[in-house]
């Protein structure tokens, strides 16, 4: 496990409400993915599925590159027939074709990534058509590790801290900021638990 990590855990413990909640689940992890590009379409595939249908769609895409890397060039080469064939919505497979676009067309794209803030790193993102702010906070936490990030539009984080609160309602988002400011600077951590609260212990992206 990464110090880091490690040391979120513990901060997050000591935690009223969160620190609970981590005391009866297992410790969750994070995909080890390291090719931009990938990960983002595979967060496209994500917007507004669940978890489950949306890892089936997601692993029949990667069937598609037929063992070839999965870049951008091999990915504008999948007609789009198949692309669709294997569950992608037309609007997701235009967004997926402007990512493929925009590293093939700049490539420094992103290569500078670790020298830039978050903020920095949303801007860039959302630049591109289809990848808006829950887009990229995904790939804030999991492709980049980025330990302090919290996505207050995902309906599985509302429904968490809804939860974990014991609220009769979805919670309003100065609700969630005023409790998701008390687990910075380890944001990230709490909204992996808030997750396996609402898809099981045994939840995994």
């Amino acid at each position: 496990m990464d110090d880091n990590f490690e040391k979120g855990i513990e901060f997050l413990r000591k935690k009223k409400c969160i620190g609970k909640l981590i005391s009866t689940m297992e410790i969750p992890h994070f995909p080890h993915e390291k090719n931009h590009f990938k990960s983002l379409i595979k967060y496209v595939i994500y917007q507004q599925l669940s978890i489950k249908s949306a890892r089936k769609i997601y692993d029949r895409l990667i069937l598609l590159f037929n063992k070839k890397n999965i870049s951008p060039n091999n990915f504008k080469l999948i007609k789009q027939s198949d692309l669709h064939s294997v569950g992608i919505s037309k609007p997701k497979i235009k967004y997926m074709n402007e990512i493929a676009n925009t590293f093939i067309n700049d490539k420094y794209f992103l290569k500078n990534v670790d020298s830039l803030n978050n903020d920095e790193i949303m801007n860039e993102l959302t630049k591109i058509k289809g990848v808006g702010p829950w887009t990229a906070e995904m790939f804030l936490m999991f492709t980049l590790h980025r330990l302090n990030v919290f996505s207050l539009k995902d309906l599985g984080l509302q429904k968490g801290i809804q939860k974990l609160f014991n609220l009769n309602e979805i919670p309003s988002f100065e609700f969630m900021i005023e409790k998701s400011n008390k687990w910075a600077p380890y944001q990230t951590i709490a909204c992996l638990y808030l997750w396996k609260l609402i898809d099981g212990n045994n939840f995994d992206w």
